[in-house]
């Protein structure tokens, strides 16, 4: 590789670096939206793909403009976030958690490109490279908007997960309860059955009675 010397050779470096990173979401990305079990993430991941591959031509027209080649070495970054979303895939986990940790990972992924992108406006803003700024710049609007759909879907993922937890504890309550009064009822009927059983019970005392009678008359009539 050149040496980098001045700025625009850093940002001649920093896009190459961006178009690797991009060329490999552009894999990774239909693999993403087959794992993720919720519609509206599958949807996210088939339009982000397709917001991605026209980012691909932007940045294939940056160079044209510039006079350069886009080959350079393969973004690293990209590669480890990239890994990181196949890694959760493959974990065990629940389908809910699948989408959690998919998000996760994508938006670690626009994390890095709002980033690479804002520096590499910035470059083109103070190199004078007003039409290149203007195809930067609206990479980097669509890479913050994603970002912001992805916190959607996660915040909406999570309360639903909350719900479900309250309706699961509400259930527990209510059997709980349920035992609670079913065990008093028990406990309420006990002493009566108990009582039939006592000694000294009413009705053993008739009967003490009338053997005590019968022995007094046996008595007189002797």
């Amino acid at each position: 590789m050149p040496p980098i010397e001045t700025l625009d050779d850093l940002f001649v470096h920093q896009l190459r670096d961006i178009y690797s990173a991009e060329r490999q979401l552009v894999a990774a990305l239909p693999k993403m939206a087959r794992n993720a079990t919720s519609q509206d993430l599958k949807d996210a991941f088939t339009t982000h793909l397709e917001q991605t591959e026209e980012q691909v031509n932007r940045l294939q027209q940056v160079f044209e403009q510039l006079g350069v080649s886009s080959r350079g070495p393969k973004c690293k970054a990209m590669e480890g976030l990239v890994e990181e979303g196949k890694e959760i895939a493959e974990e065990d986990i629940t389908p809910e958690m699948l989408d959690a940790g998919l998000i996760a990972a994508a938006q670690r992924v626009e994390h890095y490109e709002i980033a690479a992108y804002g520096t590499v406006c910035e470059y083109a803003r103070a190199l004078g490279h007003d039409e290149i700024l203007t195809l930067l710049q609206s990479t980097l609007d669509e890479e913050k908007e994603t970002d912001r759909l992805l916190t959607t879907l996660a915040v909406t993922g999570i309360e639903e997960l909350d719900l479900a937890n309250d309706e699961e504890e509400s259930e527990d309550a209510d059997d709980s309860e349920e035992e609670s009064s079913s065990v008093a009822v028990k406990k309420t009927r006990a002493p009566s059955k108990a009582a039939t059983r006592a000694p000294g019970k009413p009705a053993d005392r008739k009967v003490a009675s009338a053997s005590s009678k019968s022995t007094k008359k046996g008595a007189r009539s002797r």
